[in-house]
């Protein structure tokens, strides 16, 4: 289930990624299995995450990253050229705190 954002929480968020390096590379495979695996771990560390995707094409690009954030359940934060920055709050341990409204 992809977590729903409002836009005050997307605002809030892209302030708290702007300083992240990304994480995590997709490369001339796609999304694999293994990547799902890696993105899966990391937000559930971090939260919040930004991935470099490796697509010259813009269309090609904006389907990786939407589904990297479906497989994962995750929320598109924001996506500038080659970078997305997904979030999803984490099962055991929150340590990010959204605005309400």
């Amino acid at each position: 289930m992809p977590t729903l954002l409002t836009s005050a929480q997307t605002r809030f968020l892209r302030g708290q990624a702007h300083d992240l390096k990304a994480m995590l590379q997709v490369g001339g495979k796609g999304v694999t299995d293994a990547l799902i695996a890696e993105i899966d771990l990391a937000l559930e560390h971090h939260e919040l995450i930004k991935v470099k995707v490796g697509a010259e094409d813009r269309d090609a690009r904006d389907t990786l990253i939407a589904d990297l954030a479906e497989r994962t359940g995750a929320a598109l934060v924001q996506r500038i050229g080659h970078t997305a920055v997904l979030y999803r709050p984490s099962k055991d341990k929150r340590q990010i705190v959204l605005p309400r409204a």
